[in-house]
């Protein structure tokens, strides 16, 4: 970065945020000037709505007036309008765009799907809130394994229907099981950290293989098969790239060991739905517990929604009501990162788009 602390520096807020943390973002430096108009931003729905309202709606006058806005800074803080769109227009209409911070973790989905060149891809940096999410989501990952391990969705069943069986039937031991984690990046170190604190043996996938403290054994990909004959549970938090699209498919599946509990957190598109459906059925998989689909909204007519065995989650297991704060808290530490001329973290590959 050529930004030295003698320079001006000009955030635009591009997407909804609370006055008290946009006032974080101004005390980083007196360098800073931070553009924020609240009445440009649509209203939240919820906490860290970051698209907002669709149905709000700029004036002419106040469209022009937001694009301005954006023109003038160096950083943005949010994609703008929240959408591909956006970034590829922002892409083309600002020369001095350096740097954008996205809401999302996966936020190289939105990148690819601007359909921006190579050349323009050079120009300025993505940063994403990946680890802001990871805490919320290993513990949703906990969730799926516990309700599997202890037949949750039967006993909600039995409940609803009255039922109290003549034979009692017993549940799973978490403690001493084994959990294969695909995806050891933050969301997938913390899932294995709360999984060890319950007496899981952990072991998993990484792009670079290492070793890990704590992880029986690393492998990639490739491993994977090798790894699932002995999982109890397997929770995957990879993104969705084309290395990664329909990796859990028949043959992935068939090596699972009978009774395999799955929980995805990562990208649906991970995921071959009709083999997961398969090997629900034929025992392969004993519960699954969905937070993302290949389609979002989940189509009204997938067999997903309605399977005694699956949990289906609407893509909500990451928010907190502490993440707007957690991510400007994010946005402030890369702040000073970039002001001091330091390498920026958890930047989108414009390669893989992760």
């Amino acid at each position: 970065m050529m930004n030295t602390m003698t320079t001006q520096t000009t955030v635009a807020i591009a997407v909804p945020l609370e006055a008290e943390l946009v006032e974080r973002i101004r005390a980083v430096d007196p360098s800073v000037t931070v553009l924020y108009e609240p009445e440009l931003l649509p209203p939240e729905r919820f906490p860290a709505d970051h698209a907002g309202d669709p149905d709000f709606r700029r004036t002419p006058e106040q469209e022009e007036r937001y694009w301005d806005m954006l023109n003038k800074a160096q950083v943005l803080y949010g994609l703008p309008n929240e959408n591909p769109a956006g970034l590829a227009r922002i892409a083309g209409s600002n020369p001095r765009l350096e740097w954008i911070h996205a809401m999302a973790a996966g936020a190289g989905g939105a990148v690819k799907a601007a359909g921006l060149d190579a050349a323009t891809l050079q120009k300025f940096k993505v940063t994403t809130s990946a680890g802001v999410h990871a805490l919320p989501l290993a513990e949703f990952a906990a969730l799926g394994i516990l309700n599997g391990f202890k037949r949750s969705a039967e006993l909600a069943q039995d409940q609803a229907a009255k039922v109290w069986p003549e034979l009692r039937t017993p549940t799973r031991l978490v403690n001493g099981s084994r959990l294969v984690v695909t995806g050891l990046g933050e969301i997938g170190l913390e899932t294995a950290r709360i999984a060890r604190a319950l007496g899981m043996i952990v072991s998993g996938t990484k792009r670079t293989v290492e070793p890990i403290d704590g992880i029986d054994v690393v492998t990639d990909n490739d491993g994977l098969a090798g790894l699932l004959g002995a999982a109890d549970a397997v929770v995957n938090t990879l993104p969705g790239t084309p290395y990664t699209e329909k990796l859990f498919g028949r043959e992935v599946f068939a090596a699972m060991k009978p009774g395999t509990v799955f929980v995805n957190v990562g990208r649906g598109t991970v995921v071959d739905e009709e083999a997961l459906l398969e090997a629900l059925e034929n025992g392969q998989v004993s519960y699954a517990c969905l937070d993302v689909f290949a389609v979002e909204p989940l189509p009204q007519d997938s067999p997903l929604w309605t399977h005694p065995r699956v949990m289906v989650s609407p893509h909500t297991s990451a928010l907190s009501a502490a993440e707007n704060r957690l991510i400007a808290e994010r946005f402030c530490s890369n702040l000073r990162t970039y002001l001091d001329g330091g390498e920026l973290p958890h930047l989108v590959d414009t390669v893989h788009f992760y």
